[in-house]
Parts: structure tokens; C-alpha cells; sequence
């Protein structure tokens, strides 16, 4: 039998290929990730950090060279900066996205910058595993943007990007080093990305659990977004009417009722509200009450309100809600009467300083709503 002999060189070998123990890295570079989510859509960033180091005007268009150049290491093709220190600056997406206006498909990455002092193009490319850029390739490119970079009065030691600028359907992007900052935006196109998330999560275990209440957050986001109104109408039906899980409360079936009327089908839409009334607590009929006074339905309101008290009648609230529904008529001195009422019920706090200020405006003659 032949026997194998490890040789001195051999284990060093061994050991230097295999025992790569964790350290920070090198240059004493920051390693550092920040994500932020958009809409429904994740955005990652992984990153390495220089710092300045006593370097101040000697990083942009310097240590950070201008455009692209052929550098002494990797493939000798023209490359952008690594927008970062050591490996690649990686960006990841969980969605499609548009930058600075253009369409990017949703995956991870390499994200670079070539430098100008009145000109970026940021890089996104295909490739997110090399080392910086020195292997860096044109024809990877997924997309380039031009941006504008931006002075800013304090200096930032150390590289960083974060989210500025952020709204429910876009954010920036920007890049801070020394005094210098290169930002990029984001754009998500949120209403279809949240539908389609909506039928795909409704066709699984979201569906069934916790059942009904999924349903009627799909049907409520069509009704708050005015979209899709007749899959939300579906969705609301569903909710309230499902043989396993659908349940007849007052949430699902206000949603129901709302879609109906916003689909001009009144008549059904009120039939499905007043069903819905007994299900209801005190405080979910005062606040649909209130929501018949924004829409100028003083009769309909006081309606609801006189039904919530005949059910409450020992009740700040529903005393209040008669204070509104006399105020919204016109009937000021009714509406003092309940405003009185409440008051003796003792209330204390925020509740105590809002029916004195009602029964103040009642006494001088105005609209308390």
C-alpha cells in the first residue's frame, strides 16, 4: 500500500488556502450595508467604507479617478470607480425599478461611478461578484444614468450612502464622501407592483389565515386608492361572504358597502350598511356618522348618530355624536343640550377640552363639525 506524505509546503499550502480567518478589512475599510423599503419593493446596498484620512482635496478626481481608465490590475479594460472600497458595491432590488426615469429589472447589481466634476454616470451591471472593478466589462452593463454631483458644506469622512428624499413610491439614493455627493433616484411603480402582490399572497395561505381580514385590506387599498375597483368589490364580497372563512362584522362590511356606493350602486351599498349597524361598537358607528357629516349627509348622519345613542345613551361619545348631528342640521340650541350632556359625564383630558371648545362655538352660534 502506497502511503501519501504530507510534506511541510504542502500543509502551508493546505492551511493558507482553507483558513481565511475574519478580520476587518483591509486599509482599515468600513464594511456596511443599508436598505430601505419602497412601496413594497427592498432595496439593498453592501458596501465598504474608506475614509478621508487627512486627504481633503485629494479624493475626487484623484484617489476617485475621472470616467473610465485602464487600470494596472484585473483585465486592463477601461473601468468606472468601484463607487466603494475593496470588492464590488453591490445594489439589489426585489422588484422592477425605474432610475433617474429608466426601467431596471428587479436582481442584484454591481454598482459603479464614473466620476466628473459636473457629470456622474452611475453603472449598474450584471456582474456583482467581481473584485472593485478591475474586471469591470462594458457589455455587462444593465443600465447608466448621468446625474449631477452635489457640494455639501460638512465634510463626511467616511463613504456612506443613505435614503433621502423618500415618498410611498421613490426615494434617493446618495453617496457622501468628504464634501462631495452623487445622488441617484429611485422610482417604484407601487399600485400594480401591491395588486399583484395582493393576488399572488390571496391564492396562498394569506388567503385562509387569518381569512377575512386579507381579503378586506385588498378590497380597503382599491377603495383608498380609487384602483382596481372591481376585483376590490370581489375581494370585499369575499370577506364578508366566503362559506369557510368569510365573517359579517362591521369592518368587512362597510368596506363591502363603500365599494358598492363608489361603483354608483347605492341602493345596495346603503342596504349593507344598515345591515352591518348592529355589529358595530359604539365608536366604529360614531366615526361612520362623522364620515356622512364630511360628505355633506346631515340627515343621514344625525340618522346614525341617534341610533348609536339610543343604543349608548349614558355615553360621552354617543352624546357628542348627538352634539354633531344637531350642529350639522342647524339645530345649535339641541346641539348645546348634548354638548351639556357630555360635559356632566365628567370627562377628563384631551376629551374635556374638546367639549368645551363644542360648547363655546355652539353658544357663539357656529357649526361644531
Amino acid at each position: 500500500m502506497r502511503k501519501s506524505i504530507l510534506t511541510v509546503s504542502t500543509l502551508l499550502l493546505a492551511i493558507t488556502a482553507f483558513s481565511q480567518l475574519t478580520t476587518v478589512p483591509d486599509g482599515g475599510n468600513k464594511k456596511a450595508f443599508v436598505g430601505e423599503r419602497i412601496g413594497i419593493t427592498d432595496v439593498t446596498i453592501h458596501y465598504d467604507r474608506p475614509g478621508v484620512k487627512k486627504r481633503e482635496g485629494e479624493i475626487w478626481g484623484k484617489l476617485v479617478h475621472t470616467g473610465f481608465i485602464k487600470q494596472d490590475f484585473g483585465n486592463q479594460k477601461e473601468a468606472p470607480w468601484r463607487a466603494g472600497a475593496n470588492e464590488n458595491t453591490t445594489i439589489e432590488f426585489s422588484t422592477p425599478v425605474s432610475i433617474e426615469g429608466k426601467p431596471l429589472p428587479a436582481g442584484r447589481y454591481g454598482l459603479f461611478i464614473a466620476y466628473g466634476p459636473d457629470e456622474c454616470t452611475v453603472v449598474f451591471n450584471k456582474n456583482s461578484t467581481s473584485w472593485g472593478s478591475y474586471y469591470y466589462e462594458a457589455g455587462e452593463d444593465a443600465l447608466r444614468v448621468k446625474v449631477k454631483p452635489v457640494a455639501i458644506d460638512k465634510s463626511v469622512e467616511w463613504l456612506k450612502y443613505e435614503f433621502i428624499d423618500q415618498t410611498n413610491t421613490s426615494a434617493t439614493v446618495a453617496l457622501e464622501w468628504e464634501k462631495l455627493m452623487v445622488p441617484f433616484r429611485i422610482d417604484v411603480d407601487y399600485i400594480p407592483l401591491q395588486l399583484e402582490s395582493f393576488r399572488r399572497e390571496l391564492r396562498g395561505e394569506k388567503s385562509f389565515n387569518p381569512g377575512w381580514q386579507s381579503w378586506n385590506q385588498a378590497a380597503i387599498f382599491c377603495l383608498q386608492n380609487d384602483v382596481n375597483l372591481e376585483e376590490g368589490l370581489s375581494w370585499a364580497e369575499t370577506s364578508v361572504n366566503n362559506r369557510f372563512f368569510g365573517d359579517k362584522n362591521f369592518e368587512s362590511m362597510s368596506t363591502l358597502a363603500d365599494l358598492m356606493k363608489k361603483l354608483n350602486r347605492n341602493r345596495e351599498g346603503d342596504s349593507v350598511m344598515q345591515a352591518a349597524l348592529p355589529f358595530g361598537n359604539e365608536v366604529q358607528v360614531h366615526t361612520y356618522a362623522r364620515q356622512l357629516v364630511k360628505m355633506k349627509k346631515a340627515k343621514e348622519a344625525f340618522d346614525i348618530f341617534k341610533y348609536n345613542y339610543d343604543r349608548h345613551p349614558n355615553s360621552y361619545t354617543t352624546n357628542m355624536g348627538m352634539t354633531r348631528g344637531y350642529s350639522a342640521l342647524g339645530n345649535y340650541k339641541k346641539a348645546l343640550e348634548f354638548a351639556n350632556k357630555a360635559y356632566a359625564i365628567n370627562p377628563g383630558g384631551q376629551e374635556k377640552q374638546n367639549v368645551e371648545k363644542v360648547i363655546k362655538m355652539l353658544q357663539e352660534g357656529k357649526d361644531v363639525n
